[in-house]
């Protein structure tokens, strides 16, 4: 459990937790701590509930179990937004027990790190996590003089199962990046996204956008989380 509540959340508050029932764990809107003045839509809830979940499933990888999700699960109560059965033996894999490590090094970096920009392999790599969890992961068009590399994750249409599964995508592509020595900035407010009508195919909808950075000796830290920045819209940095 403490592995899953590891990743990026709503302005660094957990507006989600975890409720365990008959051979079920279920994942929760939490009234008490989400703020609809902020995302009315409950957009960014979605997001980070959706990187909660890679992290339950990698958790319950190492006790060697396979985790069945359902998006969504009751339309009856929209504030269950996931559920996960443990169902039958599962085999971890070398990939898996990285990836499992990289979730309880969850840093936010104080400042930007400096670094060169991914390999165009490491990029594939980072594509290619994305994809596993149903979204799609589109560097841009390099600027001149940026340090890192920018990209767009996307997913096929804008409803809240996209932007569960946006989240699932995003988490898995930061800690496949923390095992990659890369440096990950991410925004959830896309806005108009340059160039997206020659890169993405129709009905594909920019989720978060990203700055990748290879890391050279950046220090990680962890800032305590003042109450008055809970609102504010700021970038997080995850290596």
């Amino acid at each position: 459990m403490v592995a899953a509540t590891m990743g990026p959340t709503i302005h660094d508050v957990h507006a989600w937790r975890f409720k365990v029932v008959p051979g079920l764990i279920e994942v929760h809107a939490d009234p008490d701590r989400f703020r609809p003045v902020h995302d009315p839509a409950g957009r960014s809830l979605h997001l980070s509930s959706g990187a909660a979940l890679v992290n339950l499933r990698l958790a319950a990888a190492q006790l060697g179990y396979e985790a069945v999700v359902r998006l969504l699960p009751d339309a009856g109560r929209p504030a269950v937004l996931a559920s996960v059965r443990l169902a039958g033996r599962h085999r971890v894999t070398r990939e898996e027990r990285l990836l499992y490590a990289a979730t309880l090094k969850p840093f936010l970096a104080a400042r930007p790190p400096s670094g060169m920009r991914p390999a165009p392999p490491v990029l594939n790599e980072l594509g290619e996590a994305a994809r596993l969890e149903g979204a799609t992961l589109y560097p841009l068009p390099e600027e001149r003089g940026a340090k890192g590399r920018r990209a767009v994750l996307t997913t096929r249409g804008d409803s809240p199962a996209e932007w569960l599964r946006a989240g699932q995508g995003l988490q898995r592509l930061l800690l496949c990046g923390i095992a990659r020595s890369v440096v990950t900035s991410f925004m959830y407010e896309t806005g108009d996204v340059p160039g997206m009508e020659d890169l993405a195919e129709p009905g594909e909808v920019p989720q978060v956008l990203l700055e990748l950075t290879l890391g050279v000796g950046a220090r990680l830290l962890k800032p305590p989380v003042a109450r008055q920045d809970e609102g504010q819209r700021r970038r997080q940095w995850v290596r």
